[in-house]
């Protein structure tokens, strides 16, 4: 049996443990939270390395990838310094090949109406491969980069812009450290409600499931929600709120989806090649699998 563990810097609430088959290979999935403990994140991969075959990192990520661009979080790549021998990988592989399916998937599966429409994403340099999906498919797209990494009210429109803004925010931003980049632990589970101009323009809120979730107001009425990493609580949470469907970007699991991160330690598992695969060779494994975003009504 395969073995591969995601260990984050997110709660510790959101632990989960499954076995699953995948391409005949029966792999373990476990996830192992540290409450935004980054010394006990850090101590978690030297301490496991060699005894796992893959280790995804959760709660952040260990690169920016917009298309064949990749920058280095450096804050991030300090949880993994002490590895030397079990291949790592944050996601960022799958958030470039799966998540760009999501807009054909909802156009097969829940008709032309989702050809077009209105997409806010709450943080499109993290979702680059979404954020493509949408806008080559030529939504109307909003981002909310500034917004959710910085609290600046100031919307980006279009593709064209994020790539000028990400251009000069994304080499300062994976300088800083990790508590100012993406919310830890207990402040995942908090929801302070902000731009709720925007996420009511939507018809599609696309992004990472914690910030969409951090500043969602209490009403999303008829929405469509894009995300991954969903619990059943998540789900609990957007249905009380009014939303129709969520698209999960990774296949639900034993009640919940696990994070990109997680699905590409699998996958990086089962290839059993001892380093993290390239984007040729997952979207290979993606096609041989049948794997494609999730749709759920509520």
């Amino acid at each position: 049996m395969k073995r591969a563990i995601s260990i984050s810097l997110g709660s510790s609430q959101r632990d989960k443990k499954v076995e699953i088959d995948l391409l005949g290979e029966t792999v373990s999935l476990e996830r192992r939270g540290t409450d935004g403990d980054i010394a006990k994140a850090t101590a978690l991969f030297t301490e496991l390395d060699g005894q796992y075959d893959a280790f995804g990192v959760g709660g952040i990520d260990l690169w920016v990838q917009m298309g064949e661009k990749r920058y280095n979080i450096r804050a991030a790549q300090q949880l993994v310094k002490g590895v030397q021998k079990t291949p790592y990988v944050d996601g960022s592989g799958l958030k470039n090949t799966l998540e760009r399916q999501v807009v054909p998937v909802m156009m097969e599966e829940l008709g032309p109406e989702y050809s077009s429409g209105k997409a806010f994403v709450v943080l499109g340099v993290d979702r680059y491969g979404m954020s493509l999906s949408f806008a080559e498919q030529g939504y109307d797209c909003v981002f909310g980069d500034l917004m959710f990494a910085l609290g600046v009210p100031l919307p980006i429109h279009g593709l064209k812009w994020l790539n000028r803004v990400a251009r000069i925010m994304v080499p300062i931003g994976t300088q800083l450290p990790i508590s100012v980049i993406y919310p830890t632990g207990e402040k995942q589970e908090e929801i302070v409600p902000k731009f709720g101009k925007w996420y009511a323009w939507a018809d599609v809120i696309a992004g990472d499931c914690h910030y969409i979730k951090r500043h969602m107001p209490d009403d999303l009425p008829g929405k469509t929600i894009v995300t991954n990493t969903t619990t059943e609580k998540d789900m609990e949470l957007f249905q009380r709120r009014g939303v129709k469907y969520v698209v999960t970007s990774t296949p639900v699991l034993h009640g919940r989806s696990f994070g990109t991160n997680m699905m590409e330690a699998a996958l990086t598992a089962v290839a059993g090649q001892g380093r993290a695969l390239s984007h040729a060779e997952l979207d290979e494994m993606l096609q041989e699998l049948d794997m494609k975003p999730t749709i759920h009504k509520l």
